[in-house]
């Protein structure tokens, strides 16, 4: 199959990053180091996480996010497809796939900070339980 094909190059580019592996989903592949999903392959494209600070990189470059169909509607995902010259020269993919894993880290850490809200309410904060240190005379 091409995609796998496609898939293999991919991980071979990455392989300067420890614990990077794909895995199946809904016909494309995700792709994780360790815990953090950072990239979807699919269709012979590739695609890193983004945020708001990131995704100009990708649009300025004309690159589109990541869509697919669902229910009959077109959704997106935080997720850019990277540009072809970053896709051959591995250096430069292993850092964006960096800061697409950063990204991806970051977003993880942001949800595990909401809890879950009582029926009807609005997500709350955790509150800190750090203390803060106090002067000494």
């Amino acid at each position: 199959m091409a995609d796998d094909t496609f898939k293999e190059f991919v991980l071979d580019q990455l392989s300067a990053l420890p614990d990077v592996r794909a895995r199946a989903m809904f016909g494309a592949h995700g792709l994780y180091q360790g815990e953090h999903f950072f990239a979807i392959v699919d269709e012979g494209r590739l695609f890193f996480k983004t945020d708001s600070q990131s995704q100009a990189d990708y649009t300025s470059r004309g690159m589109g996010a990541f869509t697919y169909a669902s229910k009959g509607k077109a959704l997106t995902m935080a997720y850019h497809e990277v540009p072809p010259d970053v896709l051959e020269h591995a250096p430069e993919l292993v850092a964006w796939a960096r800061r697409a894993i950063e990204t991806a880290a970051r977003q993880k850490r942001r949800r595990a900070e909401t809890q879950l809200p009582e029926c009807g309410e609005p997500p709350r904060k955790k509150s800190s339980q750090r203390k803060r240190a106090q002067p000494t005379p």
